[in-house]
């Protein structure tokens, strides 16, 4: 055994309504896999799966004790080309039912950037990071 390898195979959020959760992401342009169901939800991502579960039953399947949701300190990025398309991307969030928690800035590490939540509260930061730039395939590597 190697180790653990540098690869993150599926992001999974705790939600309160999987219904509102759903349409949410949906409303967002993605497309629910065909394995989701009333209790789960599965969206394919560039080289990884995005998974919406029940709050409850997540931290019961953790056997973590539950909590209603509050601020975990995380945060999901999305990454563009330039700021222009970061303001595009937000008003996009927003029309589908996304609260604007930070409306977008220039930011103190040269970037712009700004961060909604989805219905559940979950962060999304939008960023335009000149230092990060997208590879073809709109994937992003640090340097």
């Amino acid at each position: 055994m190697k180790g653990l390898e540098p690869r993150i195979s599926i992001v999974t959020l705790g939600v309160d309504d999987m219904k509102r959760a759903r349409s949410f992401y949906e409303r967002l342009g993605w497309t629910a896999a065909s394995s989701s169901n009333d209790d789960v939800t599965f969206f394919n991502m560039a080289g990884m799966v995005f998974g919406l579960y029940g709050r409850r039953a997540l931290a019961e399947d953790a056997q973590v004790e539950y909590f209603p949701a509050a601020f975990t300190g995380v945060s999901l990025a999305h990454n563009c080309e330039s700021e222009q398309q970061v303001d595009e991307v937000m008003a996009f969030a927003e029309a589908a039912g996304a609260k604007i928690v930070k409306p977008p800035e220039k930011v103190f590490w040269g970037g712009y950037s700004g961060y909604f939540a989805d219905p559940d509260g979950h962060l999304w930061e939008v960023a335009y990071n000149p230092f990060f730039p997208l590879d073809e395939e709109g994937r992003i590597t640090a340097p």
